[in-house]
């Protein structure tokens, strides 16, 4: 048997397959085995700390995702104070002061007057 790839994830196919094994293993009378790894203990363990780890990791992939959002929401506020802020600079100073350069705006003497192209002589 080729080495198991445990990197990945098993198919939700697979677990319910495992799981229905494991029902119909419940129905079982007289089963006896010398492997301590498939007692009906050990089976009932690995179900139970499966089930377990499951339910942490949606636990926390729900925590992550609050924190997430959060974070997301805290960064577009900062953005739109940041906005908001230049606005003030450019109304208090002017759009061609100093200060307006300061916060990141372009001062309006700096930007190019468009021009004038020729149009293109159809031939």
């Amino acid at each position: 048997m080729p080495p198991q790839d445990t990197s990945r994830r098993l198919s939700p196919q697979v677990l319910g397959q495992d799981t229905d094994a494991l029902n119909g293993f419940n129905t079982i009378e007289g089963y006896s085995t010398q492997r301590q790894g498939a007692t009906p203990e050990a089976l009932q363990q690995a179900y139970q700390e499966m089930l377990a780890k499951q339910q942490n990791e949606t636990e926390k992939q729900a925590l992550f995702r609050a924190a997430s959002d959060a974070a997301r929401l805290a960064e577009w506020e900062f953005h739109n104070t940041i906005l908001t802020m230049k606005e003030v600079v450019r109304g208090q100073f002017g759009a061609d002061s100093n200060e307006a350069q300061a916060v990141g705006l372009k001062k309006k003497s700096d930007r190019k007057r468009p021009t004038r192209t020729k149009a293109a002589v159809a031939s």
